[in-house]
């Protein structure tokens, strides 16, 4: 049974917030402001936020900056993961990613359905991992950030979960 190895020191993560959309500001941005508090209550790192607009190009050059910041250990943006026209998160994802983790937005959708019910096929959440830097795209409500976090990011991201977790991958990530 997947628990938290109470013998092991936690280790804190230094996290870049991106908030992708055309009309939200920092006071207006739910679902960023929920993920840096969960981030903090965990006892890891803000090390960046943004916002950027559904920019594909924008989008990648920020992750791009933020992949080659040694600071940044993850990326976790909110928003843009639709299937509008300016949707274009995934995309952008895809245009770094060293290697795709598939899993991440499978497992996503069906914790999702528990909540959203059909309406989660709507959601292309996608994570990956570029440069030794974890990268993961979640949808922009509140709901969708509270159960990536909560549900998937909180026990992955910490070193105490067993039986394993992305922290203790994370010197082995630029291997070749």
């Amino acid at each position: 049974m997947p628990k938290i190895d109470e013998t092991r020191d936690f280790i804190p993560v230094n996290i870049a917030v991106l908030t992708v959309s055309d009309s939200r500001t920092l006071e207006t941005d739910k679902s960023g402001r929920l993920l840096v508090g969960r981030i903090e209550t965990a006892g890891h790192v803000v090390a960046a936020r943004a916002i950027i607009t559904d920019d594909e190009d924008a989008i990648a050059a920020q992750l791009r900056t933020w992949i080659a910041d040694e600071n940044i250990d993850v990326v976790i943006s909110t928003g843009g993961t639709g299937i509008t026209g300016r949707d274009v998160t995934p995309e952008a994802f895809a245009q770094v990613y060293d290697k795709e983790l598939i899993g991440f937005g499978e497992l996503f959708r069906m914790l999702s359905y528990k909540n959203i019910g059909t309406s989660t096929l709507q959601s292309r959440a996608t994570g990956g991992v570029a440069g030794g830097t974890y990268l993961f795209a979640l949808p922009g409500s509140p709901g969708a950030a509270r159960d990536g976090w909560d549900l998937i990011l909180k026990d992955q991201l910490d070193i105490r979960f067993r039986p394993c977790n992305f922290v203790e991958l994370m010197p082995r990530l630029t291997e070749k």
